[in-house]
C-alpha cells in the first residue's frame, strides 16, 4: 500500500496515522522488522506533527504582535 508522502499532509490525518502506528505498536502482534518500521515512521510523523505545532504557533505569535493594540477579551458564547 502506497503512503501518502508525509510533508504534504494535515496535521489531523498525521495525528490519525500516529495513533494507529501506535495501536498497531501496542497490541504487540507485529514482526519485529514490521514493528521497527512502524515505530520508524512514527518518529517521522511525531516530529512532522511537533513542527506543524511550532508553525501554528509562530503564526498566532505574529497575528497576536500584529494586533497589540487591539482589546483581548474572554470568549462570549451566545448563551
Amino acid at each position: 500500500m502506497a503512503r501518502k508522502s508525509v510533508t504534504s499532509q494535515d496535521f489531523e490525518t498525521t495525528l490519525m496515522q500516529l495513533e494507529s502506528i501506535v495501536s498497531r505498536l501496542e497490541s504487540g502482534e507485529l514482526p519485529l522488522e514490521e514493528a521497527l518500521k512502524e515505530f520508524e515512521q512514527g518518529i517521522k510523523l511525531a516530529q512532522l506533527g511537533q513542527e506543524r505545532l511550532q508553525q501554528a504557533e509562530q503564526r498566532i505569535q505574529i497575528l497576536l504582535q500584529k494586533s497589540e493594540d487591539a482589546p483581548l477579551s474572554d470568549y462570549q458564547g451566545s448563551e
